[in-house]
């Protein structure tokens, strides 16, 4: 098995607004390998989002290469798209984006509900990773009864559910007070210290801190590359 887990070589992102072609990513190149921890940062407009997006499989480039877990990206139909990003990525946003009539366990299972587990598995699974998170005892409340802290911990729950090869944080502690951000922050170096693929996309420089690597982007080019020594 390759150590890269997802590559783009001259990738491009253009918006086509009707009066003008608004380029988005200009020609990314970005390697990353099984078990780093990425944060990619860069200003309002820079092109973090639209990058997650397509590190994520929600968008494809609109010109260029990406080939994740060996796959490349622009040569899969929806169906295999959907799969892919059900059994290889899990996704952490900014705002949760938990079901609110549902409790904290089944918000949890519902990737494996996607995927076609089983219930009997699915609730097994489930359970141990809101163990892992902290969350045994909160498995039967709503969203609405937990706090932003428990929340997102929830949310990465979700995310670390089906195993994934690569987790995409987008602004993970944006709604979250420090002491608290701080908590989150803590969950995600204990998951890559485990061997977990981890990449923030973060404006935020003391959550980029957590990170082994930091990517900058600057009107849709990576401006920078570092990676901090051993």
């Amino acid at each position: 098995m390759s150590d890269v887990l997802f590559s783009l070589k001259g990738v491009w992102k253009t918006y086509d607004t009707g009066e003008i072609a608004v380029h988005a990513l200009r020609g990314i190149d970005l390697e990353v390998r099984r078990g780093e921890y990425v944060a990619i940062m860069g200003p309002s407009g820079s092109g973090k989002s639209t990058l997650m997006h397509i590190l994520g499989c929600l968008d494809t480039p609109s010109q260029g290469s990406y080939v994740l877990a060996g796959e490349e990206v622009a040569d899969l139909s929806a169906g295999r798209l959907a799969v892919l990003r059900n059994r290889f990525i899990g996704f952490v946003f900014q705002n949760f984006n938990l079901l609110p009539r549902a409790n904290v366990l089944r918000n949890v299972e519902l990737p494996l509900l996607y995927g076609g587990v089983r219930n009997q598995e699915r609730r097994r699974r489930a359970l141990e990773i809101l163990a892992s998170t902290g969350l045994s005892d909160r498995g039967k409340h709503l969203p609405s009864q937990l706090s932003g802290g428990q929340r997102q911990r929830a949310a990465i729950a979700r995310a670390l559910v089906t195993e994934p090869a690569l987790l995409l944080a987008d602004e993970p502690t944006g709604n979250l007070d420090q002491t608290t951000g701080g908590e989150v922050m803590e969950l995600f170096d204990r998951l890559n210290r485990a061997g977990q693929t981890v990449i923030l996309v973060t404006h935020d420089p003391m959550v980029a801190a957590h990170a082994r690597r930091i990517v900058r982007l600057v009107d849709g080019l990576v401006s920078e590359d570092l990676e901090k020594a051993a």
